[in-house]
């Protein structure tokens, strides 16, 4: 599970907006953001840069914020970061309660080996599930070991966390075993065989 106990932040109430305006917040080392949700109106705050940065290395974490005094959980929704020097220039954040479930997508990690001479391959790298917004997992695992080949995983058959629910279709591939096709070699081997002819035809 996804730890809170490390993602408490004071935030700044933001008065002044506008791409100016978030330019000097991000040059004091401060992340501009929104949080919205719940029939609210939109807050607009800033939260100090480096524990943010620390924080959201990790998907789907939910923030405590405290916001001139009252504490205020979020969900971080979508992180906006300048696409050449990967500096996080936004975070647009949810509104969240104890108890309440959301809906957030989950990677699917592969664990084990399946037997010799077969190969895993994951078709589908991350789930869709309904959790506790205060206990998201960072991932679901899938074990592999000892597996066949032609043993096909589906999205139903993944080990979910106690209280979470699948949402992406149940009948999703997610990983297969299967044993390396050996033909894929054999016709890279006769696609060689013709060179040899070439070569004679350009001797005469």
């Amino acid at each position: 599970m996804a730890d809170k106990t490390s993602n408490h932040l004071t935030t700044e109430v933001r008065e002044s907006f506008g791409k100016g305006a978030a330019r000097k917040i991000r040059a004091a080392g401060k992340i501009p953001a929104v949080i919205y949700g719940h029939g609210t109106d939109p807050q607009h705050v800033t939260l100090p840069g480096h524990e943010v940065a620390l924080i959201i290395r990790k998907a789907n974490q939910v923030l405590e914020l405290d916001i001139q005094g009252k504490i205020q959980l979020a969900l971080v929704k979508d992180v906006q970061k300048d696409p050449v020097r990967q500096i996080i220039e936004h975070l647009d954040l949810v509104v969240v309660r104890k108890g309440e479930k959301v809906q957030v997508e989950v990677s699917v990690h592969v664990s084990g080996e399946p037997v010799s001479g077969t190969v895993a391959e994951l078709d589908t790298q991350r789930l869709l599930l309904e959790v506790a917004a205060t206990d998201i997992p960072e991932s679901v695992t899938v074990d592999i070991e000892g597996a066949e080949a032609g043993t096909h995983v589906l999205a139903k058959d993944v080990p979910l966390p106690e209280g979470a629910t699948l949402i992406s279709d149940p009948e999703a591939l997610v990983v297969a075993v299967s044993v390396p096709q050996e033909q894929d070699l054999g016709e890279v081997a006769e696609a060689e065989v013709p060179a040899e002819p070439e070569a004679e035809e350009s001797a005469e």
